[in-house]
């Protein structure tokens, strides 16, 4: 067998006209694989395959040819990717190796908000083509120095000029802390399901660079009982249902939207968040009035169906709730800049207010007890000084 460690002895190997590469055994079924290059002057290139022995199956992968590397350096390059991928296999890892589009792709599953959002922020940049078994820390860090470089679109409207012809002006603004968070987030879920599916065999190209950025200062819009009523009331049924159950629960809009009906269990009143921003999931149950209510938005649906959904049956996405809350606002004379952010940020401050721990209300709200602390902490006071008032002797 050839000893493709040596630049010398793999010089004098000539291109087989079957293309099966010269194998080299590294370990007991994983052979390290050259292919010389039909050119005088080309490249060879690298392959790796593994002999299952559960299986049988002998998955093969290319590893590229290392033309950045020093004749004398390929070798060992290509040795160490080939036993990073054998220990991927070995651990039960997928023998797929999507690239980083792709895994969004499988991510978004046809849910078009996803899509759409994936689409703005990862598809056309290079780290869209890199496979998820090459991807580096930097490519990532690249990636997101780029996305906090991009103008954030806050709005799109038809503008008429002197001739009368019209044009689309798209008004942008710097993204923020929080927009850039949930972009992240979108593209961190993709990559952490393509790990839960064994197509990559660890996150760490990616668990530094896509930690989540302080977004500072508090949601100051709060939105009292009376006036969440009167936007209730100026809104169209579907977006008034949405906004109800907002007004419910301390969720964000976007983990409200995402909910299906089999995400809702009827006899125990439990409703299953899946994967909201940071935080891998959580169960909540409900009170019998909640319970109702929800019970109310399951009927006649089937299990799949969104459990909050559109007069025509799609789910809701910030693209569509948009406007309606917008006008309703108008309508019902709220203080301007009020959104369905607002309603969370109204529904965790009632309560914290309630004296509800902390603790419980960042799980409730599926975030950290930190960013409680340092939104909605000042809230407590009047909690402290009962507490110190009933100290005196």
């Amino acid at each position: 067998m050839t000893d493709l460690s040596r630049v010398a002895a793999r010089n004098k190997l000539a291109a087989r006209p079957s293309k099966e590469p010269y194998w080299q055994r590294m370990s007991k079924g994983r052979y390290l694989g050259y292919r010389p290059s039909t050119l005088s002057a080309g490249l060879g290139s690298w392959l790796a395959r593994f002999n299952d022995p559960d299986t049988g199956r002998k998955p093969g992968k290319s590893l590229g040819d290392y033309g950045q590397l020093a004749p004398n350096e390929r070798f060992d390059a290509a040795r160490r990717d080939a036993e990073r991928w054998f220990e991927h296999l070995a651990m039960g890892g997928s023998t797929q190796d999507p690239t980083v589009w792709q895994a969004c792709e499988v991510y978004a599953d046809g849910d078009k908000e996803k899509l759409r959002r994936l689409s703005l922020t990862v598809k056309d940049q290079p780290i869209a083509g890199i496979k998820l078994t090459r991807l580096r820390e930097s490519h990532v860090k690249v990636w997101r120095k780029h996305l906090e470089g991009m103008p954030a679109i806050t709005a799109k409207r038809t503008k008429r000029g002197n001739g009368g012809m019209k044009s689309l002006e798209v008004v942008t603004h710097s993204r923020s802390a929080a927009t850039i968070n949930r972009d992240m987030t979108m593209l961190r879920a993709a990559l952490n399901a393509a790990l839960a599916r064994g197509e990559v065999p660890t996150a760490l190209a990616w668990t530094n660079a896509l930690k989540p950025g302080e977004a500072k200062g508090r949601r100051q819009i709060y939105l009292d009982r009376d006036q969440r009523r009167a936007l209730l009331e100026n809104l169209p049924g579907d977006a008034a249902a949405l906004c109800r159950g907002l007004s419910l629960l301390p969720l964000r809009p976007g983990a409200l939207a995402s909910l299906r009906v089999h995400d809702f269990d009827a006899r125990t009143g439990v409703v299953l968040v899946g994967t909201d921003k940071a935080n891998d999931g959580r169960s909540i149950k409900l009170p019998e009035e909640h319970v109702a209510y929800f019970k109310e938005q399951a009927k006649g649906k089937t299990p799949a169906a969104p459990l909050f959904a559109r007069e025509d049956g799609s789910a809701w996405n910030s693209d569509a709730w948009k406007k309606p809350i917008k006008d309703a606002v108008r309508a019902a004379k709220l203080p301007e800049g009020a959104t369905a952010y607002a309603l969370r940020h109204s529904t965790i401050t009632d309560l914290i207010v309630g004296g509800l721990d902390t603790m419980t209300v960042a799980k409730l709200a599926g975030t950290s007890l930190a960013m409680i602390e340092r939104h909605y902490g000042h809230l407590r006071g009047d909690h402290a000084a009962k507490a110190l008032a009933g100290l005196s002797l």
